[in-house]
């Protein structure tokens, strides 16, 4: 329960604790970034850690000169690009075991809603998935459980990175330091989750009043 409270914490005061970050690590808070963006679309068992909401506020931080913004981008697309590399490889070696149960979070209604995904939209899942929460995580992992094409996902893969990171990172590079954005920064922080996870609730809506239609009478 502390851990989720201190999550919690982080996740509402993002600008508060990259502030620290910078002012006791330096230069090392870049590692620090690229470890979080690596393992958040890298590992299956972390899709808790933020994202979007980190990179935006990397950029703000770089908006008002404690960090480089050119050095951000490159290293967060690079971890972003590398985390879902890693994320398929993973999907293709051990598949679908990984979801036995045995595993508290790798959850199976976390596959379904990302297979529904790539009913919808194919490919193009890998691309879309960047800016969705959860499904960000597992889409490159069932992409190498479904064995998809590397060279395909690959192709996905680049471009959904590299945009998904300049969007927030620029965003807050440029947008991030305007006064009404920084004396409301927790709330822009909640915009940006709900946003983000807004696709994945109305999916599970549809999804549930389909299941929940009555069968067409013969």
């Amino acid at each position: 329960m502390e851990t989720l409270l201190t999550l919690i914490d982080i996740f509402l005061h993002l600008d508060r604790y990259l502030s620290s970050a910078i002012q006791i690590y330096g230069a090392w808070t870049y590692l620090l970034l690229f470890l979080v963006i690596f393992m958040e679309t890298g590992l299956v068992i972390t899709p808790f850690l933020p994202g979007d909401s980190l990179i935006f506020a990397a950029g703000t931080f770089a908006g008002l000169g404690a960090m480089n913004v050119e050095v951000l981008y490159i290293l967060l697309a690079a971890a972003a690009i590398l985390g879902d590399t890693i994320n398929y490889w993973i999907g293709h070696s051990i598949g679908p075991r990984a979801f036995s149960g045995r595993v508290r979070f790798l959850k199976k209604e976390y596959l379904q809603r990302t297979h529904e995904f790539y009913e919808k939209y194919g490919g193009k899942t890998i691309i879309l998935a960047r800016f969705v929460p959860i499904i960000r995580t597992f889409a490159p992992f069932v992409a190498g459980v479904g064995e998809m094409t590397y060279w395909k996902f690959i192709s996905y893969n680049v471009f959904g990175g590299l945009l998904w990171v300049a969007l927030f990172v620029f965003g807050g590079y440029f947008f991030g330091n305007l006064s009404m954005v920084r004396e409301n920064f927790t709330l822009v922080v909640l915009a940006i989750i709900l946003i983000s996870i807004l696709p994945g609730i109305v999916e599970y809506r549809k999804t549930r009043v389909r299941g929940n239609a009555p069968a067409p009478k013969a």
